[in-house]
């Protein structure tokens, strides 16, 4: 068996430093807030709007399932919906104290280098005999 990267040595490093990227990212994520505005055009929600190439879309497809047109309206009208629920996000990182901010990114950076350096062959050392030493000088 292999380590990661097909290097020698590695494996406990790699074990580490996803367990550490692991616990920092999720330390971080847990500190962002995500909320949703409203969707707006000149005053008026206009969420439902966006639905109507979505469901002429269907309806052309229900008729016809090889229409080219339904697909377009039916693919267009979903990429709208996600687009506009994207667009309309808010995110927000919660107050924290410093040492619980420096404690996750450095957690999330010092994992992602050890998982980085386990993938680098290292350890594995070449001996030389008398007789290479003797060639170098």
């Amino acid at each position: 068996m292999r380590d990661p990267g097909g290097t020698p040595g590695g494996m406990g490093t790699f074990l580490i430093g996803g367990a550490m990227t692991i616990a920092g990212g999720y330390l971080l994520l847990q500190q962002v807030t995500v909320t949703g505005g409203s969707w707006n055009i000149w005053g008026y929600n206009s969420f439902g709007l966006s639905l109507v190439p979505l469901l002429i879309g269907i309806g052309v497809l229900f008729y016809n399932g090889r229409s080219i047109i339904g697909w377009l309206l039916a693919g267009a009208g979903a990429l709208i919906i996600l687009v506009g629920i994207l667009m309309h996000l808010n995110v927000f990182f919660r107050p924290t104290s410093l040492f619980d901010t420096l404690l996750m990114l450095s957690l999330l950076a010092g994992g992602l280098g050890l998982v980085a350096r386990s993938v680098r062959s290292y350890g594995a050392t070449t001996a030389t005999t008398p007789d290479q030493d003797s060639r170098r000088t």
